[in-house]
């Protein structure tokens, strides 16, 4: 499988609003790689532009060695699958396997037997063989899936461009597809890129994620480098589930080094940095710890609200002046009892400084090694 190299990738609509803007990304051969961000960040646009559904603008495309800007669709050899399925509903799950094959038949040099052996071996390998004489009404939403995933698989294209393809499902099922998506991607191999706005998804299918926000790259990386070394607030903010806790504040010189001083009073420890003066202090929410009023110097804090999810569960905090609610994860049997008010203290792990303003850079954490990280 070829890889696709993406150079100062850009769409610009009619009217002169930018959707993408210089876009640099490298897929290598048989990658699994995550375009991931909110709606309207570009993820979907930049996919398009690779399929040849949109027109690019600016920068360049290549697929393998080839230059694709102006290479139609059809002649791209990638093949997509779409978040509605877009299965043909008067055919069965046999013709809509073949389809595409059918139409391209001599030009590909394949006889009938081919294309049905292709279809064959394709259904048995999704699971669906027993479904091939059915129509799209008599499935399943996971068995249409399967059966949109198959239609791309039958083809042995260069590329897979997957969008949205599981948001259609129900959270139990999306999840099952996922473990499917990966068994089929270490066993084919393939070069796959792959949209989605959910972050637990990006995390748990790409060898990398790309964070896309305002139509710009923010972070490429592994999912967990992402998470645990996240380049600014917004990264930080987007990747994980509850979401980063945000404090405004400053850091100050403390006994021991620096200190956080949030902005609604106490001092926090906080990551070794050179930086002193205005910052927001980043708190993943299994980072968050509680002292007693007695004891400790964290700014005070209500427990609002306790959920429990099994054997584990989330604190809702709400700061002493009612400012900002605050989220804390752990284990369901150490969460403390709604109302109590006690000290917020920080763990070891999972906290980050960020800058002020804008998007925030991230300045340092206690997973750097060095202790200070120029962003």
């Amino acid at each position: 499988m070829p890889p696709i190299t993406l150079t100062n990738l850009g769409k610009v609509y009619p009217g002169g609003v930018r959707a993408v803007e210089g876009v640099d990304l490298s897929v290598a051969d048989g990658e699994f790689v995550v375009l991931v961000g909110p709606s309207g960040c570009g993820k979907s646009t930049t996919l398009r532009m690779v399929a040849g559904l949109e027109d690019i603008s600016e920068g360049e495309l290549r697929i393998g060695d080839r230059l694709v800007n102006d290479v139609a669709a059809r002649d791209r050899d990638v093949a997509m699958v779409f978040q509605n399925y877009a299965l043909y509903p008067h055919l069965t799950v046999r013709r809509n396997l073949s389809f595409g094959l059918e139409r391209r038949r001599r030009t590909l040099g394949l006889s009938k037997a081919d294309i049905a052996a292709k279809v064959e071996t394709t259904a048995r390998s999704l699971g669906i063989e027993g479904l091939l004489d059915r129509l799209p009404k008599q499935l399943s939403g996971g068995q249409r899936q399967r059966v949109a995933v198959g239609r791309a698989l039958v083809r042995d294209p260069a590329v897979f461009l997957f969008d949205e393809p599981l948001s259609n499902l129900d959270a139990r099922l999306r999840v099952e597809m996922r473990a499917e998506l990966r068994v089929l991607h270490r066993r084919l191999r393939a070069t796959m890129l792959y949209v989605t706005h959910d972050q637990e998804e990006a995390m748990s299918l790409g060898d990398r994620m790309v964070v896309m926000h305002d139509g710009r790259v923010q972070q490429i990386g592994a999912p967990m480098e992402v998470y645990a070394r996240p380049v600014n607030r917004f990264v930080a903010g987007f990747v994980g589930s509850p979401a980063m806790n945000m404090l405004d504040g400053e850091v100050v010189d403390g006994v021991r080094g620096p200190r956080f001083r949030p902005r609604v009073g106490g001092e926090l420890d906080c990551p070794r940095t050179s930086h002193r003066g205005p910052a927001v202090l980043g708190m993943r929410p299994e980072a968050i710890g509680f002292v007693p009023l007695s004891s400790g110097d964290g700014p005070e804090v209500e427990i609002e609200a306790v959920e429990r999810y099994g054997d584990r569960g989330d604190a809702w905090l709400r700061l002493g002046n009612g400012e900002r609610r605050l989220v804390h994860r752990g284990a369901a049997s150490d969460l403390p009892a709604e109302g109590l008010r006690v000290r917020l203290a920080i763990l070891d792990e999972g906290v980050h400084l960020f800058e002020a303003g804008g998007l925030g850079r991230r300045l340092g954490s206690l997973a750097d090694e060095d202790g200070f990280e120029e962003g």
